[in-house]
């Protein structure tokens, strides 16, 4: 049995608790954990009995109110030298951001240590996602009442931050017409900004508006109700990583039908991990173009496609029943994602791999020392 030790935040500027609860989830058989988000308990433990020693450095774009507070710089400067002669391995720790943001800016603070980046990957927001909603109760509906179909909306395609893919998708989507009866927004669209009706906002979001806080992670039913299908715009659409955030979670736990505007091989990798897709039912060819302009292409294809099939009318026939009978249909693998995702031990199976690469790093310069 090896020990680790894990300072959880140098400066104490973060929320070293969700941290910790991150690290506390794994399940690596030969590896223990001791932590602390103090810099002043270290006395308090035998940091000469441990097999590594990890320092976390809080790097997210808040902490850039620092950057001019020369005490801050100081100290920050003096602990790291301290820990760093001490046989402390670095962590800067950005886990709500992809590599691909993390690398698009210079990180604040910064070190001239050797050190190891904390990023998002699969597992940081399955794992906050988990712990917010894992005693939720929700009460969703997708299935038909005899021969009406309730649904009134086809997509349900939330934007929020302006990025560059996003954008060109949804642009082309308007030009088409595929969002004429959907749920959409896009905050701060240079030219097509759309906010989300207020029917369909949280009950508590006004509230929330009022105050810092964040809740893109909190679920209402009422759009996934109402919608056929969840058109989910994530974070980044380069083909080096696998960014999974929120966005792909809601649909999941709300056992919705999914498209995906992601990485490329996004919905390999949620295969791999032990997640289901709809290849059986649509086209999910998109997920394995590399060039983004062309995947955008494809999923333009794809949900013109799709919406043909969403046609409304109380009616079985026509295109409404295509739409039922895919629900009826996915019922057993929509319910496999729910499980899926509520399961602790798959979840810990992905938090163990975060983990490994921080140990692996650690042995790594032992080898090289």
């Amino acid at each position: 049995m090896q020990r680790n030790f894990i300072l959880t935040d140098i400066m104490k500027t973060g929320p070293h608790q969700q941290l910790e609860q991150f690290v506390n989830l794994h399940s690596i058989a030969d590896q223990t954990f001791d932590m602390t988000g103090e810099y002043f308990t270290l006395h308090d433990f035998d940091l000469d009995s441990y097999d590594r020693k990890f320092a976390i450095l809080d790097c997210r774009k808040v902490n850039r109110s620092f950057e001019k507070n020369k005490e801050y710089s100081i100290e920050l400067n003096r602990r790291c030298d301290l820990l760093h002669s001490q046989g402390f391995n670095f962590i800067k720790a950005t886990p709500w951001e992809s590599l691909e943001n993390v690398n698009a800016e210079t990180q604040y603070p910064d070190i001239n240590l050797e050190h190891i980046k904390w990023t998002g990957g699969v597992s940081w927001f399955w794992f906050y996602m988990y712990i917010k909603h894992k005693d939720s109760e929700f009460n969703f509906t997708h299935d038909h009442n005899g021969s009406y179909w309730h649904k009134k909306k086809d997509f349900l395609y939330l934007n929020k931050t302006v990025r560059n893919h996003r954008i060109k998708l949804y642009d082309k989507l308007l030009e088409h017409g595929v969002l004429d009866n959907s749920i959409h927004t896009f905050h701060s669209h240079p030219h097509n900004e759309r906010v989300l009706p207020s029917r369909y906002e949280l009950p508590w979001a006004q509230e929330y508006a009022l105050r810092e806080g964040h809740w893109d992670q909190d679920i209402f039913e009422l759009p996934y109700n109402d919608t056929v299908c969840s058109l989910v715009s994530e974070t980044n659409d380069n083909d080096y990583e696998v960014f999974m955030t929120e966005k792909i979670w809601k649909p999941i736990i709300a056992k919705h039908v999914f498209v995906v505007h992601g990485n490329y091989l996004y919905l390999q990798k949620l295969r791999e991990i032990g997640f289901k897709t709809f290849g059986n039912y649509f086209d999910e060819s998109y997920d394995l173009e590399k060039d983004s302009d062309e995947r955008i292409h494809k999923l333009v294809d794809l949900c013109k496609d799709l919406k043909a099939k969403c046609s409304q009318g109380s009616v079985v026939e026509s295109g409404n029943k295509k739409w039922q009978d895919i629900y009826l249909q996915t019922q057993a693998l929509r319910k496999h994602n729910y499980d899926t995702f509520f399961n602790e031990a798959k979840l810990s199976a992905q938090i163990n791999k975060t983990l490994e690469l921080f140990l692996e790093f650690a042995d790594s310069r032992q080898v090289s020392s």
